[in-house]
């Protein structure tokens, strides 16, 4: 399937409603979304902070709002 988004067209906030629906959509289903390679040690050490009881979790829709903050 192959569609065309006018990314050119849209505003900063549709842009990130846009994205906030397709994350929406992929966290459905986690076990589909191949992990590549070179990402797997950066999954690794972050489970090893949480099963140390060291990690930080932040809401995703705090982060998405910090990380508008700063456009």
């Amino acid at each position: 399937m192959s569609f065309q988004i006018p990314l050119d067209r849209m505003t900063v906030a549709e842009k990130w409603e846009a994205l906030h629906a397709i994350w929406s959509d992929l966290a459905q289903n986690p076990g589909e979304i191949p992990v590549p390679d070179w990402h797997k040690p950066v999954l690794e050490s972050r489970l090893a902070l949480i099963a140390a009881g060291r990690a930080e979790f932040q809401d995703w829709d705090d982060a998405i709002a910090e990380i508008a903050k700063h456009e």
